[in-house]
């Protein structure tokens, strides 16, 4: 079988696509060369009545483009384009009159457009795309070549619209999940497969820089003195050598003790979850969660408020508590005598049920609120 060296590096660029830091770039450019066209626009989201849409375009005005996006989208002939047919925009529309309407006049004609052709894809459950290839009024007019290109590619693009859909879910859920780590305070560090350093969140980060008994030497993460950092390096020992084996997971914990009066730092290192396809290098494989008690997460006091029914001075106290102060310490820190003090965490109290500062503070630790930051 002959391979058109072409038309294969175009499909590659679609599959390549999801990949790239502006979503097609490439194929958009590729394509537009390979049909001598002026603009070719990928639709990932059409424009409507809820919203702009989003738009791949290479080539084009972007001041066309965006009133477009804004209201003249409901006048794009192609509305009526039956998912994977491949039509011309001049296939649809009458000629003189297309040419005195609103749509051709204030977005092709500027961007030096006359006719399109264009196929629709849709990803059930997914997706509803588009593809727009546009030329120029003394380019070629769009011929049966041209087409069977378009129809050549649609399948391939579908697949590439998958892959995309798909990972644009995984990294909203990491990034979620990785707000509602940094919300905690957590210092969050993940390892490869060699033990090396491949990435940290933004406490790990902020850690690493403040505090002097964590830090990153030649890929490798160290704690505390020699003795502690052999101490951590054994505990990722051990993960690595069941991560392979069928055993149930290995959480492994320690301390770094610090100089002063600061509180130690607490350290939880466990595997990542793996599958049965987790295979190549740089993998993601052993998690290390450093907690700093001198650095904790404060809740907003709005959403205290609205979680247990407080006035402002309330959930000031309430915190204040929490992070350890006293009853004497927080109603000086408030400004407020003991007596009236005592008198809001009575109230605090029968707000949200429970009878001991002890509680109360187990409470507000434990709630959702320190996520809200």
């Amino acid at each position: 079988m002959l391979i058109n060296p072409a038309f294969d590096e175009l499909i590659a660029t679609i599959y390549q696509g999801p990949l790239e830091e502006e979503p097609w770039q490439g194929f958009l450019s590729v394509l537009r060369k390979m049909m001598d066209a002026v603009s070719v626009t990928l639709v990932l989201n059409k424009p409507s009545e809820k919203g702009r849409g989003v738009l791949r375009v290479v080539g084009g005005n972007l001041e066309g483009i965006a009133r477009y996006q804004e209201r003249l989208f409901a006048m794009d002939p192609f509305q009526s384009l039956r998912p994977g047919e491949v039509k011309s925009l001049m296939e649809m529309v009458p000629g003189e009159g297309w040419l005195d309407s609103e749509l051709y006049k204030l977005c092709m004609q500027p961007a030096g457009l006359y006719d399109s052709l264009g196929v629709d894809i849709v990803v059930p459950g997914e997706m509803n795309a588009g593809l727009r290839v546009a030329r120029g009024q003394h380019s070629a007019s769009f011929d049966q070549a041209d087409r069977d290109l378009i129809y050549a590619l649609v399948p391939h693009l579908e697949r590439a619209l998958r892959f995309h859909v798909r990972l644009n879910k995984v990294e909203s859920e990491r990034d979620l999940y990785a707000g509602a780590v940094e919300s905690l305070s957590l210092a969050t560090i993940i390892l490869d497969e060699n033990g090396r350093v491949l990435s940290c969140n933004r406490m790990a980060e902020h850690l690493i820089i403040r505090e002097p008994d964590v830090r990153v030497e030649d890929g490798h993460l160290l704690l505390g003195d020699q003795a502690t950092t052999k101490k951590l390096q054994r505990l990722i020992n051990r993960i690595l050598e069941h991560r392979s084996g069928d055993e149930p997971t290995v959480v492994e914990a320690m301390r770094v003790p610090r100089d002063g009066d600061f509180a130690d730092l607490g350290v939880i290192a466990r595997p990542v979850p793996v599958t049965e396809w987790s295979e190549g290098k740089s993998v993601p494989t052993v998690a290390i969660f450093i907690s700093d008690p001198e650095y904790g997460a404060e809740a907003p006091v709005a959403v205290i408020i609205q979680l247990f029914g407080f006035t402002p001075t309330e959930a000031q106290l309430s915190l204040l508590l929490s992070d350890g102060l006293s009853l004497d310490e927080a109603s000086a820190a408030l400004g407020m005598s003991r007596n009236t003090a005592r008198t809001h965490l009575r109230s605090i109290f029968s707000k949200t049920g429970v009878s001991r500062q002890t509680l109360l503070v187990r409470l507000i630790l434990k709630s959702v609120a320190q996520l809200a930051e």
